[in-house]
């Protein structure tokens, strides 16, 4: 199975952990993390997701994300269909880079994106060519515990 992080999903366990929701989705993610290791899931990798994470202003956050490019089996690049999957993402509601971020998903052939960005999740009807949630709901779903 094929699996699409964001750059939302990736930088959870680094927010602020006193919220509870964002506590659970941090230990959802570290744990769908453990199974990537432990090549139960395929992580598919992006050129958007290293464009980015280069903007992430905090260096060891930085750091500890780009290290998880060299668990991806896949690492896709820019293409006219990913570009063109991205517009017309965007033009059904999708922000720009979460456009680009799911055109690359589905140009992988991933079976899921994971996000934990409220804007994505509230619009998961308008993505009809890969299963979209955040890491709880992965878990719930599909994860054997």
């Amino acid at each position: 199975m094929k699996l699409y992080l964001d750059i939302c999903c990736f930088n959870r366990p680094f927010d602020d952990q006193s919220d509870i929701r964002i506590r659970l989705e941090a230990e959802a993610k570290l744990a769908i993390q453990q199974d990537i290791r432990a090549e139960k899931y395929h992580l598919v990798w992006s050129y958007i997701l290293d464009y980015e994470n280069s903007k992430n202003p905090f260096a060891e956050r930085r750091e500890q994300i780009a290290k998880w490019r060299r668990y991806a089996t896949e690492d896709i690049v820019e293409t006219k269909e990913i570009t063109a999957g991205a517009t017309s993402l965007h033009g059904r509601g999708l922000k720009k880079m979460d456009s680009l971020h799911v055109a690359c998903a589905i140009a992988a052939g991933a079976d899921w994106f994971l996000t934990t960005d409220d804007g994505i999740l509230e619009k998961t009807g308008l993505i009809d060519l890969i299963k979209v949630t955040d890491p709880i709901g992965f878990i719930r779903e599909v994860r054997q515990c």
